[in-house]
């Protein structure tokens, strides 16, 4: 298990499935960056992230590359990078498409406050 207040790199589909398994059972909010190494906006938001998960314990933060798991990217019709899918046991209550650190920032701070 990887240590809390990091973002967590899923390079598997064995991975990705493993770390959601974990996340859904600890009934955190998840955010999930679905990323690619070409794309700027994604490299800009990175350290935001990070950061992000350094404050925010209470988070689980995995990220998913599009290009090394396309089925994962395709499963959740990811369009366009940076995208962020917000979970609660398992359930997408919400999303940001596009590195926006603001409103990225305030959307976590609104769900994780709020009870599975």
């Amino acid at each position: 298990m990887a240590e809390e207040g990091q973002v967590i790199s899923c390079h598997t589909v064995d991975s990705w499935n493993e770390q959601l398994q974990i996340a859904n059972t600890s009934k955190k909010l998840v955010v999930v960056d679905f990323t690619a190494s070409w794309c700027a906006p994604c490299r800009f938001i990175t350290p935001v992230l990070v950061e992000l998960a350094k404050k925010m314990p209470q988070v689980t933060f995995l990220k998913v590359d599009v290009d090394e798991l396309k089925t994962v990217a395709q499963d959740w019709a990811i369009e366009a990078m940076p995208t962020f899918i917000f979970l609660k046991v398992g359930t997408i209550i919400d999303k940001v498409v596009g590195a926006r650190k603001d409103e990225l920032q305030q959307k976590i701070t609104s769900h994780s406050s709020m009870p599975a």
